[in-house]
């Protein structure tokens, strides 16, 4: 365990937990015409908003919320960022005028290749939305590919692809719509630790697509959001998402993204204020995991290998009031084929 990860335990351990944490909802089409794996549809979408404001929650500025998140700053505040990856059309079309009348801020992630080709918004209207006061244009990447380091991939041809995906991304940005958002949200949702380390080095605030919210110990470079497509975002288990509380474990004490063995283990040390015996966890495909107690380590391994390329673990423990504290984590099997 590194010293980073020992002081954040034994902070987690002495001190009260938090009251509140950032939910982050990643978006990215917003039609009935689109893949449904990928889409939510609008009726879903304008209730989801309705949702957020019934519960009086305080929608805000992705950057910003995430970084009073992480610093524990949110006391009781219940806060709610809204995100998109890609670019697609149908935010501008569709998802845009409903935030704007309602003056919710929100983050579009952009793969800048894809900016102007059919479907996808153009630069002209991203620069309509930089110029917009709450809205944030940030880096998805260039190509919108595979990032982390490819079995046998050279490092220098790594090196090279990421920087030219990265950097391409944010110069484009930059030159085009004259903004540098210090963020990115991994294509796919897929990382690894040389990815982690390539943001941690550019100073971004790294996204995946792992669900759970985000608070005091999340890492900085592997921030979870909680997908929003129709299959995830029905209303019934909306709340208990845009009401939960991130589980208290320091980031940097969990595995890699990428396997190693197939099925992984996930273990983790739980703050002395929480029970092992009420973590629940379930595995993508798989169901209910059994999970193995050693005083406050825990740790679970699924029954069976996966044959799919991403697969997660998740976890939620009881935080009263019928709030859950969550933790999701994405593995990603290298070995399996690339979208």
């Amino acid at each position: 365990m590194r010293a980073g990860t020992l002081a954040t335990a034994a902070l987690i351990a002495t001190a009260p937990l938090a009251n509140a944490d950032l939910v982050v909802l990643q978006y990215h089409h917003v039609s009935d015409s689109t893949p449904a794996a990928t889409s939510t549809t609008p009726s879903l979408f304008e209730d989801q908003l309705g949702m957020i404001e019934s519960l009086g929650l305080e929608v805000v500025a992705l950057e910003s919320g995430t970084r009073a998140a992480l610093a524990g700053e949110l006391d009781n505040r219940r806060q709610v960022a809204i995100t998109f990856d890609d670019a697609y059309s149908s935010v501008y079309q569709t998802a845009a005028p409903l935030l704007f009348e309602r003056g919710f801020p929100f983050t579009v992630f952009v793969n800048t290749d894809a900016v102007g080709r059919r479907g996808f918004m153009t630069w002209d209207q991203l620069a309509e939305f930089a110029n917009q006061p709450g809205v944030l244009i940030a880096n998805h990447s260039k190509d919108h590919g595979h990032l982390a380091q490819k079995p046998g991939e050279p490092e220098d041809q790594w090196q090279a692809r990421i920087t030219a995906s990265l950097d391409g991304a944010q110069t484009a940005l930059e030159d085009r719509l004259n903004v540098r958002i210090p963020m990115h949200a991994y294509p796919y949702g897929e990382f690894d630790h040389k990815l982690e380390q390539a943001i941690a080095e550019r100073d971004w605030l790294g996204f995946g697509q792992q669900s759970g919210p985000i608070g005091a110990t999340s890492g900085i470079t592997r921030l979870p959001r909680f997908p929003m497509a129709t299959a995830y975002g029905q209303l019934d288990s909306l709340e208990h998402k845009l009401l939960s509380k991130a589980l208290p474990v320091a980031a940097d004490q969990l595995p890699s993204a990428v396997i190693s063995d197939n099925p992984p283990e996930l273990a983790m040390t739980l703050p002395d204020s929480l029970d092992p015996g009420r973590l629940t966890c379930f595995a993508s495909g798989q169901g209910k995991l059994t999970i193995q107690k050693d005083g406050q380590q825990v740790a679970m391994t699924a029954d069976a290998a996966f044959n799919s390329r991403r697969f997660r673990y998740n976890c939620t423990y009881p935080a009263g009031d019928g709030r859950f504290y969550w933790l999701s984590h994405q593995w990603v099997n290298l070995s399996q084929p690339e979208d």
